[in-house]
């Protein structure tokens, strides 16, 4: 064992045993943060705004913070990116992480002196979570790709902002620097194709123990490198034993990546945000994401069967239950204030407080009252994958209203790697799947409203070419699993 690797050790240790301290009193926790929080910003245009200096307990906060989302905030938001400080948070942010919005243009999430070691140490404390499980250290004496966004960084009213994994790129320890994948150089090169290229020149010869990035792009730099090598990436990387990932399901790849590496890997799930880290998996033997409650965030959930009700009601951390679908909200030492991100996640444990993400409270399918779910359509594939050697690239789903003939249907639009011998009894057995996932979508199908599922099959690489004439190629896009329209589906079948 080296001397880097026991460190790890120790380290892992002393991590494991801090977050068992805020872990093990949950409530409390989050009651500090949420106090911790009103008393910093209630001199703030916004904290003035909503009156937080009268706000005493969280019912008084529930009633003078109302939920926004981008849209909502966002009269505040341009007040702080042209330069204004004490807005959202004292001061001004250090950072803008600028993404894609879907009705504003580009959206700039703040990114304070407050929020942003909070981004760095989650990603960390989930490595040295699974080394404290595991025992597993030996990796850190090797090489570690992350794939992310370019580091250049440009500047608004003396603000810097780039994608979030740009600007993370900026806090790499230096312990790791020796370590860490691809060149700076490397790292900043805009067109993904010609970066993953580069990426596997510079990769293909070393010692690389983690890599990490979303699934689907990963599986590009996978696909390149295995077809210069001729051989599968575990044989290329010998010692390649963990994959990190955030972003996506990794379940839908998961068949895809064993048969690209040659065999299994360990892997850790990550849920980042350019809005602040909010868990990570903590364990290789327990589902689920450990919400992290002790890093400037408050969170609030709201049924997502009730979200676009007036009103929904609000609940904290000890009230929520196992298996519903909430949607996140949060307030964060970022300047966001009872802030919608968008996701929806469900509970998979209560000691400690673990997390999936069962998708995106507008990505969904309900155009006949269904409300099918990403979760849902991804354990319906994964179901009726089982035991075959079927393999997929990527997948989404979109309703059929009108078809030329007969009743309307879900269609699937399927990239295969591997495709089943008979496709009508592959979708027949994703359709009794989802049925099983989905209770309204079973009275669709058995009242004779739809009928079952109709796969559309993707040409190879139809997927990557898709993202690439939207500009979404590579870094932190990623493909919605499904839509309640048909604007992915008339591009794909375009192609």
């Amino acid at each position: 064992m080296s001397l880097k690797s026991f460190a790890a050790k120790l380290f892992a240790q002393y991590i494991h045993n801090t977050t068992q301290k805020w872990a093990d009193n949950p409530i409390e926790t989050q009651k500090k943060v949420f106090e911790d929080l009103i008393r910093q910003a209630k001199e703030t245009r916004f904290g003035k705004d909503h009156q937080f200096a009268d706000i005493k307990s969280y019912e008084d906060f529930q009633k003078k913070v109302p939920i926004r989302d981008y849209e909502q905030l966002r009269s505040y938001v341009d007040e702080v990116v042209k330069g204004k400080e004490n807005i959202l948070w004292p001061g001004k942010p250090i950072y803008f992480a600028k993404t894609s919005g879907t009705t504003s243009g580009a959206k700039y999430i703040p990114l304070t002196a407050a929020s942003m070691p909070y981004h760095i140490e989650a990603a960390r404390n989930a490595i040295l979570s699974y080394i404290h499980e595991t025992g597993k250290a030996d990796f850190v004496d090797g090489k570690m790709i992350f794939l992310q966004g370019s580091p250049i960084l440009d500047e608004k009213n003396g603000i810097k902002l780039g994608r979030l994994s740009g600007i993370v790129a900026h806090y790499v320890p230096q312990y790791l620097q020796k370590n860490r994948m691809p060149s700076w150089e490397t790292n900043c090169i805009e067109d993904w194709e010609t970066k993953v290229d580069a990426i596997v020149e510079e990769t293909i010869n070393e010692n690389m123990t983690v890599i990490s990035g979303i699934p689907s792009w990963v599986q590009m730099y996978f696909e390149r490198l295995k077809e210069k090598a001729h051989k599968p990436v575990g044989e290329i990387f010998k010692n390649f034993d963990l994959f990190i990932y955030g972003g996506v399901n990794y379940e839908p790849y998961r068949a895809k990546f064993e048969n690209l590496i040659g065999r299994k890997v360990d892997s850790i799930e990550l849920f980042p945000a350019s809005e602040g880290f909010f868990a990570y998996q903590d364990s290789q033997k327990e589902k689920g994401m450990l919400l992290l409650l002790n890093s400037g965030i408050f969170y609030e959930f709201v049924k997502a069967d009730d979200f676009f009700n007036e009103n929904p009601k609000r609940y904290t951390i000890g009230e929520v239950e196992l298996g519903v679908n909430y949607a996140m909200i949060l307030s964060s030492n970022a300047g966001l204030w009872a802030y919608n991100i968008g996701d929806t996640v469900q509970f998979t444990s209560m000691k400690p407080y673990r997390v999936i993400v069962s998708g995106r409270i507008k990505h969904y399918i309900s155009a006949f009252g269904e409300h099918v779910i990403g979760k849902e359509v991804e354990a319906a594939l994964q179901e009726a994958m089982q035991g075959t050697d079927i393999r997929i690239n990527e997948f989404t789903v979109a309703p059929q209203i009108n078809p030329k003939e007969g009743l309307p249907y879900h269609e699937w639009f399927i990239e295969f790697e591997n495709e089943p011998t008979d496709l009508e009894a592959f979708s027949l057995k994703i359709d009794k799947a989802m049925c099983k996932q989905n209770v309204y979508y079973d009275d669709l199908i058995s009242g004779n409203v739809l009928q079952p599922l109709v796969i559309t099959k993707v040409q190879n690489n139809g997927f990557q070419e898709y993202m690439k004439s939207i500009g979404k190629l590579g870094g932190q896009n990623k493909l919605p699993r499904l839509s309640n329209d048909r604007k992915i589906a008339d591009q794909l079948n375009k192609s």
